[in-house]
């Protein structure tokens, strides 16, 4: 290895307030050797997801971030050295491998991918991105044909591939998206029917004009104000699936959730359900064989914002949180 030392980059200050770059540090350390039972990977891809910055704030799903560690996140990465078995050089992972040229972990936390070009669409489309739009629609929202469905931060990663896959389903497709030019190409590249600028300010209002006929599925990644908007213009027996919630991840929380929800879930007999992709592992053959079929038949488009430099990680995550982003966020080590 040409490589004499581990780039990391440390995560040395929990923020309290807004994210920035005086939270990292840029460092180097020594390539970890593997014990039994592990392998050394080297890292290809990091993903970048708004929930790097909900682990900062305390376990979730997974354990919390702590400050002075090397920053959490997943990753594709390739097999360099092993001492477990199954895993040969030149196999490709998925695993947290965290923000760094290379980690050594466990056999047990690595998920082997198969050899697809080009790579990065194991963290996009075919990866959590893909799995978590794909089961959260289809499982949670349970969409059928000619029904309206809304989503949420829809030219993010999940929210872009939500609504195609509604599409393919026969649904009427509503992006909410910060600024127009994310609102015209959701309409005339990826075949939504309308779009919602949140920026603009009057969410309630646009909803009603683009979904006179009401709610009956909206994917939820952002919570806060566009799910109080959302609520009221559910219909009866409608579906939340709730993903995320962007809007109180960066910064002070919001001063309230959405309000009224408890009547508005009793009157219109809503299901509102959180999950995480995790829940849906055993299915994910059957979720990769759509998905690739509807990649490979152009019905399904992927978009993807691909930033070179381990270096640029921090402030790459930032922008994201900003909403700087099309479609899969992530870097290039």
């Amino acid at each position: 290895m040409s490589e004499v030392t581990n780039r990391q980059i440390l995560l040395v200050e929990k923020p309290s307030g807004k994210l920035s770059p005086k939270h990292f540090k840029f460092t180097s350390g020594t390539i970890p050797v593997p014990r039994d039972g592990e392998v050394l990977l080297r890292v290809r891809y990091i993903s970048l997801d708004a929930a790097n910055r909900a682990w900062m704030h305390g376990a979730t799903y997974r354990s919390a971030v702590e400050a002075n560690t090397v920053m959490a996140g997943g990753g594709i990465a390739e097999v360099i050295a092993s001492k477990a078995d199954g895993f040969v050089p030149g196999d490709i992972v998925f695993a947290d491998t965290g923000w760094q040229d290379f980690a050594a972990l466990s056999a047990k936390q690595l998920t082997k991918l198969p050899r697809i070009e080009p790579m990065t669409h194991l963290l996009s489309v075919f990866g959590i991105a893909g799995l978590t739009a794909y089961f959260g629609l289809l499982e949670i929202g349970k969409p059928k044909a000619d029904e309206t469905v809304v989503v949420s931060a829809a030219a993010g990663s999940v929210g872009s591939l939500v609504g195609q896959i509604a599409k393919i389903k026969g649904c009427r497709v509503i992006g909410i998206a910060g600024g127009k030019d994310k609102c015209r190409w959701l309409t005339s590249e990826l075949g939504f029917d309308a779009a919602v600028d949140y920026k603009d300010g009057a969410v309630f209002k646009a909803l009603r004009a683009a979904a006179p006929a009401g709610i009956d599925v909206y994917f939820d990644n952002v919570g806060g104000d566009i799910l109080e908007a959302v609520l009221p213009q559910m219909n009866l027996r409608g579906r939340i699936a709730c993903c995320g919630a962007i809007s109180q991840y960066d910064g002070a929380p919001a001063a309230h959730g959405p309000r009224g929800v408890p009547g508005l879930i009793v009157v219109k007999r809503l299901i509102m359900q959180g999950f995480i992709v995790m829940d849906f592992m055993d299915q994910r053959d059957r979720a990769l064989a759509d998905l690739q079929a509807w990649v490979a038949s152009g019905k399904l488009k992927v978009q993807e914002d691909v930033i070179e430099g381990l270096e640029h990680t921090p402030q790459a995550l930032i922008g994201l949180l900003h909403g700087q982003n099309r479609g899969k966020r992530m870097i290039k080590v």
